[in-house]
């Protein structure tokens, strides 16, 4: 699994409350092009969001869904992007004076993404996700 950590000068609430905010979801997910719905009853486990992913003419319809949600510290999200596959997302934040440390945890779960081989397909996710933790700080922070 690759593993990202990014000190965000935000309360772990305020980044909750983008994570709660399904809309949102394109605005720091790499890849996300936009959300086509999101389940009323988001991000309660097994509830979903509608979102495609990909550059126009090649975007895919998919889903992803809560799997765990412990609001302020801890998030677990199962991605769904097939044919490439899916994946599973953890958040964890850890509080300090000046703000709070997320971690956020990614690997391949299913699909024919579990056959990249595990080095290479960890480098994709860490720039990946560098980016995606880049944007949640802008967010959470009110950039």
């Amino acid at each position: 699994m690759a593993t990202n950590y990014r000190l965000i000068k935000a309360t772990p609430e305020a980044v909750f409350r983008v994570l709660v905010d399904g809309w949102l979801f394109p605005s720091w997910v790499v890849g996300a092009s936009r959300i086509r719905d999101v389940d009323a009853s988001w991000p309660d486990p097994d509830s979903k969001l509608h979102h495609s992913f990909g550059v126009w003419p090649l975007v895919i319809d998919d889903t992803t869904s809560s799997v765990e949600w412990d609001p302020p510290h801890h998030a677990t999200f199962q991605a769904r992007g097939w044919p490439i596959g899916e994946a599973e997302v953890t958040i964890d934040i850890q509080t300090r004076q000046d703000g709070c440390v997320v971690r956020m945890h990614e690997d391949a779960a299913r699909g024919p993404g579990r056959l990249v081989p595990k080095p290479v397909r960890d480098i994709g996710l860490l720039i990946r996700n560098r980016e995606a933790l880049q944007r949640l700080a802008w967010l959470a922070e009110g950039h």
